[in-house]
């Protein structure tokens, strides 16, 4: 070969290119892998994959609620200091309200702005204004200084900064991409919703009083329905949603099922005669224990004779009881049914935009404590039609409602 060429020292067998000796101070090459691999030292495995993914997950949840609160409250610092500062400065407002101990942190806003539209990344011309590129803690500040413009407006200055004190931590985890604990997640959740509630989110926004409203639900409602949660039994949903969360402060329960365990064994009967005479509502519709309908369910999980007729027969002798003690007994309706029962169903308030309801299907050999459990959400829609793109469609929870009243219409009362 030419002085001009490269020349490669002999390798094994006299082949060049396949020599093993390296000379010293030479770097070797990376021994060669099979496609697609990266190497061992650089791999994932499955314990790492799963652990990278539940930090995904919980910075993304943690950034939906830190976005909601952020654009709520510059909404509300534009709606109250806007009227202040516009009519002398223009469009210098936001730039006249940080003052002179806002100036850095102003000054470098406007630059990023500037930066943004000469780079084309301003795609909605409603940012293309200086308060869109402040941060939570300079909205804080904006707030914090003109204190008396917001005091009409917002009862109590210390619950305002202890949650944006809270939900500090959270944001500084989640814009430097660290790793998020369930506990601050969780109270930066917390933070968010009671901040949310303090600025005056508006009566769309589901209660709060029984399931604690999630941000990640509100996005995806069009995907999920009206579907909040899914537990593979009720045991994991009384963990995570205990009866007492569940029916306390009701003022109208609608329970459909075989024997109502739910309800039954896990509230107690005095807090349920308290509701009924504080003026609340309860009707209860068990499967009738004489009929042949639960022979065909004894059957079917492979019970003794007579074993869940007994069963359902003592829970209805223990609401009749409840029941006998009221002064209006018609605010506590107890009725039975004769059909193949096809699911429990457990309505809070489903009058409301607030309602909740927990549901099961009744499968062929799995007792109904071993069932999938769906929670629904009535506040989703507000019990209203939506249109998605462009069908009619209303959530599961009204669907369930139906068949309830169904259901009650057909059925006999209980004495």
């Amino acid at each position: 070969m030419g002085s001009g060429g490269l020349e490669l020292p002999p390798g094994d067998d006299g082949q060049q290119g396949n020599s093993t000796d390296v000379p010293p101070g030479a770097v070797s090459l990376a021994r060669p892998m099979n496609a697609g691999a990266i190497g061992p030292e650089l791999d994932w495995d499955t314990d790492a994959w799963h652990e990278v993914r539940t930090r995904a997950q919980r910075a993304g949840r943690a950034y939906i609620w830190l976005n909601l609160v952020e654009q709520r409250l510059r909404a509300v610092v534009a709606a109250v200091l806007r009227p202040v500062y516009e009519p002398v400065h223009g469009d210098d407002w936001v730039v006249a309200a940080a003052g002179p101990a806002g100036q850095e942190w102003v000054q470098r806003a406007v630059a990023v702005r500037e930066v943004s539209r000469r780079k084309g990344y301003l795609l909605d011309p409603a940012d293309d204004n200086v308060l869109s590129f402040l941060t939570l803690p300079q909205l804080r500040e904006l707030m914090v200084q003109h204190w008396p413009c917001f005091e009409p407006y917002v009862d109590d200055r210390r619950d305002v900064e202890l949650a944006l004190d809270e939900l500090e931590v959270a944001r500084n985890v989640v814009s430097r991409n660290r790793a998020l604990s369930e506990a601050v997640l969780n109270q930066a959740e917390r933070a968010s919703a009671r901040l949310l509630e303090v600025l005056g989110a508006g009566s769309d926004v589901p209660s709060t009083r029984r399931l604690p409203v999630d941000a990640v639900e509100n996005l995806v409602g069009d995907r999920y329905a009206d579907v909040v949660a899914v537990h593979s039994d009720r045991v994991r949903l009384l963990r995570q949603f205990p009866a007492e969360d569940l029916f306390g402060g009701a003022r109208r329960v609608d329970a459909l099922g075989i024997g109502l365990n739910l309800l039954v064994q896990n509230f107690s009967g005095r807090r349920l005669l308290r509701m009924a005479e504080a003026g609340g509502r309860v009707r209860l519709l068990f499967l009738n224990p004489a009929s042949s309908a639960i022979k065909r369910r004894e059957r079917e999980l492979g019970i003794k004779r007579g074993e869940l007729s007994r069963a359902v027969e003592t829970n209805i002798l223990h609401m009749r009881r409840v029941r006998s003690r009221l002064r209006d007994p018609g605010a506590f309706e107890i009725q039975v049914f004769d059909e193949t029962p096809r699911f429990t169903a457990y309505l809070v308030d489903g009058d409301g935009v607030d309602g909740i309801a927990v549901v099961q299907s009744y499968l062929r050999r799995t007792r109904g404590m071993e069932a999938p459990v769906l929670v629904l959400r009535n506040g989703r829609n507000g019990g209203r039609v939506v249109k998605s793109d462009q069908l009619e469609e209303s959530g599961l929870f009204s669907t369930y409602r139906e068949e309830f009243e169904l259901m009650w219409a057909d059925s006999r009362p209980v004495s």
